[in-house]
């Protein structure tokens, strides 16, 4: 009896050794870090998800960016600091204003020697990738693998260069892929999932070519829309600046068409080739002809837009099929916002909400709630502190913008910022260069209307002007209510912090005199 007894305590001290040994190993063993895939489309505008209203919100095909709202978290006030495509890449790539990484205009090209998230994490266990559109000209850096388009790309049978055969862009290299665009960037970010270190956790950059213009889309949705008519928004018909106060011409659906008309002439040496031709407004007035551009150009951009989302469904297939779906930050945004006729315009660039409004989905189940909308004014500068944060890593030094974690999680920091400051460089006659500050209620722009010697900007200099918005009362931006005497104190005031800020963010403009004499005489 005694000796069972002794046995059976022997047996259970053994179990409870071992129970205490398996747990302190658990306890040891490092929590397995987040992997993070950053989904980014071009131009692909918030009026355009369906999930922030509007008027085309019953018309998109969305099911997979609202999948996304439902699993995660979607950011209401999501900015650009300079809406064109080149710097607001460079922007999210190194956590920094224009100013501070030297990316102003869609000439400039990312130094491969310069500071940026990828390279962070690569340096800190994570295996990297670059898939599809890069456009900063010179070789990608801190990745392990990438497999990028040649400068803009084209929608079918484009030429991808990788880090064997690689030349910056205009110089040719790459090899031919057969296909629709936007679905091989899928595939080739499938196939590297599929090769990767299983070891090591990732970040992954899946970047779109889709919805930049020419918006041509695959045979799949031909007939998406045919026998519709898109409903036009509010400001389809403004013609100019005298209709609502605004201080320039802007980029109106007319100019689309000419390019159209161009294409159409010559299509064996247009830039670009584009979707549904023969185009024609002959015979049509003014209202007639801009209302069927509309129509054209908006049927043409959702279909390609449409694309997207199939392959966003994937990508969320891929990774709930083999097992990663739970430890795995997915963040689907565009690279900036875009004109979808509003003010009777196309393209970005401007200050207007637009264009400088980014739309942004993040999924990560282990810390953000289904269904959560964030109201916090978040920028492209803090991507990249983001990416740190997730990755266990302090900020980097050479990032400007801020970790917005908590805020995902429901706890806006006390000191958040309460307005932000934007920058666009590229100036020219119709788009003048110009730079204001936004915060919750107001914006505030200054057109200083001059080139500075930018790459691609124009020499030919227009009047410094001011437009001021309500976004509480005016949130279309229909009225420039800057001479409108009941906003003088508040007008005073954010002038004021938008001279701190663009300080602040290192826009000094030192070097330039014509900027300090303007100034002086505008402030």
């Amino acid at each position: 009896m005694m000796k069972r007894f002794k046995n059976n305590f022997l047996f259970a001290s053994l179990i409870l050794v071992s129970c205490a040994a398996f747990a302190q190993k658990k306890a040891l063993k490092p929590e397995l870090k987040p992997n993070i895939i950053f989904i980014m489309a071009d131009d692909h505008t918030s009026q355009s998800w369906g999930i922030y209203g509007g008027v085309l919100k019953d018309y998109v095909v969305n099911k997979n960016i609202k999948r996304m709202a439902a699993e995660g978290a979607v950011l209401n006030n999501a900015f650009c600091t300079n809406s064109i495509c080149v710097p607001s890449r460079a922007t999210i790539m190194t956590g920094q204003y224009s100013q501070k990484n030297n990316v102003y205009t869609l000439g400039d090209a990312l130094d491969p020697a310069h500071p940026n998230i990828a390279k962070v994490l690569q340096g800190n266990g994570y295996e990297t990738a670059l898939i599809g559109k890069w456009h900063l000209k010179k070789q990608p850096t801190g990745f392990d693998h990438f497999m990028v388009m040649d400068d803009q790309g084209v929608y079918f049978n484009p030429t991808f260069k990788t880090e064997k055969d690689w030349k910056d862009d205009g110089e040719k290299a790459g090899v031919v892929h057969k296909g629709y665009n936007t679905d091989l960037v899928t595939d080739y970010s499938i196939d590297w999932l599929n090769q990767r270190d299983k070891n090591k956790p990732f970040f992954m950059m899946t970047h779109f070519k889709a919805t930049h213009e020419p918006w041509e889309y695959p045979e799949r949705y031909n007939n998406l829309y045919d026998g519709l008519t898109i409903p036009e928004p509010v400001s389809i018909l403004d013609f100019g600046p005298e209709t609502n106060g605004r201080t320039f011409k802007g980029q109106d659906l007319e100019d689309l068409e000419k390019r159209w008309e161009q294409y159409q002439k010559n299509p064996d040496k247009y830039w670009t080739t584009y979707p549904g031709m023969p185009f024609t407004i002959n015979g049509l007035d003014s209202v007639q002809a801009r209302k069927k551009i509309y129509q054209k150009f908006v049927k043409d951009y959702l279909r390609c837009a449409a694309a997207i989302d199939d392959n966003i469904g994937r990508l969320l297939d891929y990774l709930k099929s083999n097992g990663l779906a739970e430890n795995t930050i997915v963040i689907y945004t565009s690279d900036q916002g875009y004109f979808l006729g509003e003010h009777g315009f196309f393209d970005k660039r401007m200050m207007y909400e637009e264009s400088s409004r980014m739309p942004f989905v993040i999924c990560y189940p282990k810390e953000i709630k289904g269904g959560s909308r964030v109201d916090d004014i978040i920028l492209n500068i803090d991507f990249a502190a983001l990416f740190a944060d997730y990755a266990g890593l302090k900020k980097p030094e050479f990032i400007q913008g801020e970790s917005f974690r908590d805020i995902l999680k429901g706890k806006t920091p006390k000191n958040w910022r309460k307005s932000m400051y934007y920058r666009y460089w590229e100036h020219s006659k119709d788009r003048p260069a110009h730079f204001g500050i936004r915060d919750q209620r107001y914006k505030l722009i200054f057109y200083y209307g001059k080139g500075l010697g930018m790459k691609g900007a124009s020499s030919e200099s227009t009047p410094a002007a001011w437009e001021f918005y309500d976004l509480s009362k005016d949130p279309k931006e229909l009225h420039n209510a800057m001479n409108d005497p009941a906003y003088k104190q508040q007008i005073g005031r954010m002038k004021i912090e938008l001279l701190k800020q663009k300080e602040q963010s290192g826009d000094d403009d030192s070097g330039r005199p014509e900027m300090k004499a303007m100034m002086n005489s505008s402030f």
